[in-house]
């Protein structure tokens, strides 16, 4: 018997589309998304864009109604010379993580495409951002695009009333130290109303206290500064709540010389910078949710006939370049490839879930065996970032196929130390030197604010806490210093300790 394709099923037959296609392709995705994967995701709004739109979205981290600043146009001319020469593609989609939740799709994708990416953003991302625990506790996608609103034309008003020179400049400084802007291990602070408004209250009552230097002319004005210089340290540190990560929201709160319009600079940039936290954390897991789903998807339309032959082959084109990990000794290879690693765990993860080995029932006893893998990789989505998720699900299997091996190299050594291969304690030395590479903790500087004179000569000291030799490059230290004083205004003293 010959099997007959039923061409009343397709949803294209041709590399073309329209607006009416991309509506029956969404509803078709959506069906499997919600009915067989069960996901929970935001509503969505899907755009089409043009290659310079694209390319502007580049340029200002991917996010709508974002304000103006040189550095985006930089960014914009830049890859738009390497995009037009073709020494770099775009990327075929765009999501934001927000409610709705915003996909971008090139208008050059073919109708193929148009349903992959679709099934990839639409609804893997989407269901990443609305239910990993980083996005819940740290994120707002209720809110973000109205504070978008609110930031763009905030630093208009600024430019037009304080002048564009000095709006950038503080730009510059604040985006220099977004990597010291984000809270790392506690909630960052959501005041009422009634709270901001009382902040607002006293920030400008002390604005004019600060420059009042009257009441050191009057008498016992001088016993009363001593008597302010020699108030316990501690009892100062637990005032300003010292040490603080995050420098921005010290800086924010206490820069001496700061003008409001100023410190609403510096919220508006930390804010932004702890939207993308959780996206550095969770790159692996965010893409390997997306590729796992997309692929899910796909396979199921074939499977109901919903495409054809050649969009699964050029599915599988795309697919299969998405999830190339080069080895190490290959030119191409760059690192890890999240796409990769991401889709292959969860690959194994519905394996052992349902077809497990004996080995698999050794390592995970929990999972093995399971049967509704489903459940098991939505409660991974929801309750791991990179670092926790390949410690804990991160096979031997997959380990093998992607020939992983630990090297150890120490500064002193004259050569590399083999420090794991394909045996029972080489796979867990393995596993967690990959899952040490995903801890932003341990890769990137710790810089503190660690005392701060607000009476005397207001001096602020910052201490750099290094762990495993990770610290500020010279010239990194150079530029923190230089807009750090350049914030507060007074001399800015760096120290070192190694923890």
């Amino acid at each position: 018997m010959t099997a007959v394709l039923d061409r009343s099923k397709l949803l294209f037959e041709t590399p073309e589309w329209d607006f009416s296609m991309l509506d029956r392709v969404y509803e078709a995705c959506e069906d499997i998304a919600l009915k067989d994967l069960k996901l929970d995701v935001y509503p969505n709004q899907i755009e089409i864009i043009a290659s310079e739109q694209m390319l502007d979205a580049y340029s200002s981290h991917g996010l709508p109604l974002m304000y103006s600043h040189w550095s985006f146009g930089k960014h914009f001319a830049r890859d738009e010379v390497m995009y037009r020469k073709g020494y770099q593609g775009l990327a075929y989609e765009i999501v934001i993580n927000s409610s709705p939740c915003i996909s971008y799709l090139m208008e050059e994708n073919t109708a193929m495409m148009q349903t992959l990416v679709i099934a990839h953003a639409a609804f893997g991302h989407n269901h990443f951002f609305k239910n990993n625990y980083l996005f819940r506790q740290w994120t707002d996608a209720e809110s973000i695009l109205e504070y978008l609103a609110f930031a763009k034309a905030y630093l208009t008003r600024c430019e037009e009333r304080y002048g564009y020179d000095a709006v950038e400049v503080t730009l510059d400084a604040a985006h220099a130290l977004m990597d010291q802007g984000v809270f790392r291990y506690r909630r960052p602070p959501r005041p009422t109303r009634a709270q901001m408004d009382e902040k607002r209250r006293k920030r400008v009552a002390y604005d004019e206290e600060s420059v009042n230097e009257i009441w050191r002319t009057l008498p016992g004005g001088g016993a009363k500064r001593a008597a302010i210089e020699e108030d316990d340290d501690a009892f100062v540190k637990a005032q300003l709540k010292l040490p603080e990560e995050n420098i921005l929201y010290f800086l924010e709160k206490h820069a001496p010389g700061l003008r409001p319009w100023q410190r609403e600079v510096l919220r508006i940039v930390r804010t932004l910078a702890q939207y993308f936290y959780p996206q550095r954390q969770t790159k692996n897991m965010n893409e390997g949710c997306a590729t796992f789903v997309h692929h899910h998807i796909m396979n199921a339309l074939y499977d109901k006939g919903q495409i054809n032959e050649g969009a699964m082959l050029e599915f599988m084109t795309s697919h299969t370049a998405v999830v190339f990990q080069p080895g190490y000794d290959d030119r191409r290879y760059y690192g890890m490839n999240p796409y990769a690693l991401g889709f292959n765990m969860m690959s194994d993860i519905r394996r052992m879930s349902s077809e497990p080995t004996e080995e698999d029932r050794i390592w995970f006893p929990e999972i093995a065996g399971k049967g509704d893998w489903r459940d098991v990789l939505k409660d991974a989505w929801t309750n791991y970032r990179d670092e926790s998720f390949i410690m804990q699900y991160l096979s031997p299997k997959v380990m093998r196929d992607m020939r992983l091996f630990a090297l150890k190299d120490h500064e002193s050594a004259e050569a590399y130390t083999v420090a794991g291969i394909h045996d029972e304690s080489g796979y867990r030395k393995v596993r967690a030197a990959l899952a040490a590479q995903y801890d932003l903790s341990a890769r990137e500087p710790d810089l503190q604010v660690t005392a701060a004179n607000l009476q005397g000569d207001r001096k602020l000291t910052l201490t750099q806490f290094v762990r495993s030799g990770v610290k500020l490059s010279a010239s990194g230290q150079d530029d923190v210093m230089r807009h750090v004083r350049h914030l507060w205004g007074y001399d800015v003293e760096l120290k070192e300790v190694t923890a």
